[in-house]
């Protein structure tokens, strides 16, 4: 559960920014489970709205991955932990930014391309 959420907000936080070409990652995976496993019980279910830390791990988490390494590494943690969480509702994922208030222009999907 805790990876799918994980997952589809580092692909979120990845895919937004525009990012420096080149520069080695410094986002590590436990950064990423930290920052979006508040997300868990909001993904599993889709029920009501995410919790204050969900959307402020999802912040903190795209605020670190500014580097196109960093959104790779960040993306590729997140999938790796939504491998384990069968029971991510895709509707919820894709929601996520517009209920925390973070502006995002793609779609939002456990089977995002983390090398794009």
């Amino acid at each position: 559960m805790k990876g799918v959420v994980i997952s589809v907000l580092v692909m979120v936080a990845m895919v937004q920014f525009m990012a420096r070409p080149g520069v080695e990652a410094t986002v590590n995976c436990q950064q990423v489970t930290t920052a979006l496993a508040p997300c868990l019980a909001y993904l599993t279910t889709g029920a009501g709205a995410p919790p204050p830390l969900c959307c402020t791990g999802l912040g903190n988490l795209q605020k670190l991955a500014q580097s196109v390494a960093d959104k790779q590494a960040a993306c590729n943690c997140a999938k790796d932990a939504a491998s384990r969480v069968p029971n991510i509702k895709e509707d919820a994922a894709a929601s996520l930014p517009a209920k925390c208030n973070i502006q995002v222009n793609f779609p939002i999907s456990k089977n995002t391309n983390c090398q794009e």
